[in-house]
């Protein structure tokens, strides 16, 4: 499967909606749900060309099949924070997500050249944990009670890669 991935485009915002208003999808997105199509085009206009993010397709044999990106792009402090959703049903546990995710740390190193790509997720969302753990990210932290989530306090653990960290893991990986 040739996994790539592309800037996002309005033409992409239907897709988004969709996505994230899934509820098999949105259990651990910190969303004011559900998404609508009005805000999220104006959210768009706002965004498409700020410097300080990159928001990006994941497209799996050519089908749209998730959004990936950098938010809070820092270039005097050399970091940024990542983001990944995999929104298609039946492209899940495939290795899509670790692919895209390898192929935007890549870009976040070698093209950016950031130090530094840091996360935080939500310490029950066992499966983006594993995701992050196995793309070497490191929990620097847990958060107790960190945030109100669906009317619950929830713990968050924050998880970051260094570049020199990133390095040794694309040498054993074909991206």
């Amino acid at each position: 499967m040739n996994i790539s991935l592309r800037k996002f485009t309005a033409a992409d915002i239907p897709d988004k909606i969709r996505w994230i208003n899934d509820e098999s999808n949105n259990t651990f997105l910190h969303y004011e749900l559900p998404l609508e199509k009005e805000k999220t085009q104006r959210w768009f206009e706002v965004i498409k060309d700020r410097a300080d993010r990159y928001d990006a397709v994941i497209e799996a044999d050519g089908v749209s099949v998730g959004v990936i990106g950098l938010l809070n792009i820092d270039i005097v402090n050399l970091k940024a924070e990542f983001y990944i959703t995999l929104g298609e049903a039946s492209y899940k546990r495939k290795g899509i997500s670790y692919i895209a995710s390898q192929q935007l740390l890549k870009y976040a190193f070698e093209t950016l050249g950031l130090n530094k790509v840091y996360l935080n997720a939500d310490a029950d969302n066992i499966a983006a944990c594993n995701l992050y753990e196995k793309l070497n990210f490191k929990c620097e932290g847990i958060f107790k009670e960190d945030m109100m989530h669906r009317g619950k306090m929830i713990d968050r653990k924050r998880y970051a890669i260094l570049n020199k960290e990133w390095i040794c893991v694309s040498k054993n990986e074909d991206i």
